[in-house]
């Protein structure tokens, strides 16, 4: 990447601070510009803009574009035709784009993989350039939703749901569905079980199966909520499978993590992991009409009361318990005005800003696992002898530990 990759103006004064040296109406990539003082590359044409300091946030924004460039180089005209399709239409609003963006980042086709990651810088430019003019804040909200099975995760969505879209807010649903470990298919029945909001054209309901993935939640739901954002859902809600290790993998993907739980599953503080309370922002006990109000009311001062033991994860913000029916509509716009009042207070704190900086480096982290996991799996030398690996394990005449630092070392020799 050269000093193409400036921001120019026309003007005869910046180009003359430019032929001094480092400015701050640029950006400097390190690397010398061709040619004598002063001169400039043809392709600085391309680049013309208002004469304008830049920001940090914007000098960032402009380098994203130069590696989306160099991205774009290895893709033929019917990739680049692809990939500017689904671009155009995403930004556009068009919910068969989003569905088809999303289908190929789920896809594991190694160039239709390449061709996602494209797609994903491109629409993460949008939606940098989209945060600059707020003022460098999020424009959209993202909730984890989780619970026990019976809580009625998906019957709270519908209602929860089609209040926000009457509302004039547009959503989408990313409702993650177990996969059977025996043949691998899943029922996908999240629409099924929210009719009204699937027809709802502010809505877009995206059910995923989890193909075995470790934690419940898929292996491409970050990428899929880059995609609703870009597509112009201002609040994304993730439904994971149930209470367990997809708690803990949904918590580094979203800006607040909500636990429902009915109020009548048993012995509730025992039932549930210490770990996952502490994790949840906002505890709804949902089903709070009829004959569950009472026992609602007792869960909920139990949970008031364990929530005070616990150790606070936000020095702007302590977890509430509140008590919904989606049945009847009851405690629905108080919960939202909650959450509301959680985002507001983690924006104005900067909590929010810096919790997405973290996710977006543990985002990076679980891809470089699963990428170095996958290259030693397939590595053909490795291949070959992870079967004979496995029967010594089976057999006991080597221990898993052993067998893998053979494997390792024999992987490194390799390297």
């Amino acid at each position: 990447m050269t000093i193409p990759t400036l921001l120019l103006s026309p003007y005869r004064q910046l180009l003359t601070r430019l032929s001094r040296g480092p400015s701050p109406w640029l950006l400097h990539s390190g690397h010398p510009a061709p040619g004598p003082p002063g001169a400039l590359p043809d392709s600085f044409e391309h680049h013309r803009t208002k004469r304008v300091p830049l920001s940090d946030g914007f000098r960032r924004t402009l380098c994203v574009q130069a590696t989306l460039k160099d991205h774009t180089e290895g893709l033929s005209d019917k990739e680049q035709r692809f990939v500017d399709r689904l671009y155009t239409g995403l930004v556009q609003g068009q919910r068969s784009c989003l569905a088809e963006a999303i289908t190929l980042v789920e896809s594991t086709h190694t160039r239709k993989k390449e061709l996602a990651q494209v797609l994903l810088q491109r629409v993460l430019v949008h939606l940098r350039e989209q945060e600059l003019r707020n003022q460098g804040q999020p424009r959209t909200f993202r909730v984890g939703l989780s619970g026990p099975p019976g809580a009625g995760k998906s019957t709270f969505i519908e209602c929860f749901g089609k209040m926000l879209t009457e509302q004039g807010h547009r959503l989408s649903v990313l409702a993650v569905d177990p996969s059977s470990c025996t043949s691998g298919g899943s029922l996908l029945g999240d629409k099924t079980r929210m009719i009204e909001l699937s027809r709802d054209m502010n809505a877009y309901i995206r059910p995923s199966p989890t193909s075995g993935t470790l934690g419940g939640v898929t292996r491409t739901t970050n990428e899929a909520i880059v995609l609703c954002e870009g597509g112009g859902y201002d609040i994304i809600l993730i439904e994971t499978v149930g209470v367990g290790q997809s708690e803990f993998a949904v918590a580094d993907m979203v800006d607040m993590f909500v636990l429902l739980l009915p109020p009548a599953g048993g012995d509730e503080l025992q039932g549930i992991k210490r770990g996952i309370i502490e994790m949840a922002d906002l505890v709804v006990i949902t089903k709070s009409d009829g004959d569950l109000v009472v026992p609602a009311r007792r869960i909920q001062a139990e949970y008031v009361s364990a929530l005070k033991l616990l150790r606070r994860r936000s020095e702007v913000w302590r977890p509430k318990v509140i008590r919904i029916s989606a049945r009847s509509g009851e405690g629905i716009t108080e919960m939202w005005d909650a959450m509301r009042e959680f985002q507001h207070q983690m924006l104005a704190s900067g909590e929010l800003a810096a919790k997405r900086q973290t996710q977006h480096k543990v985002w990076m982290w679980n891809l470089i696992q699963e990428n170095v996991l996958e290259h030693f799996k397939t590595h053909p030398r490795i291949r070959e002898q992870i079967p004979l690996m496995e029967r010594e394990v089976l057999s006991g005449a080597l221990s898993p530990g052993r067998a893998a630092d053979l494997l390792l070392k024999a992987f490194k020799s390799r390297h």
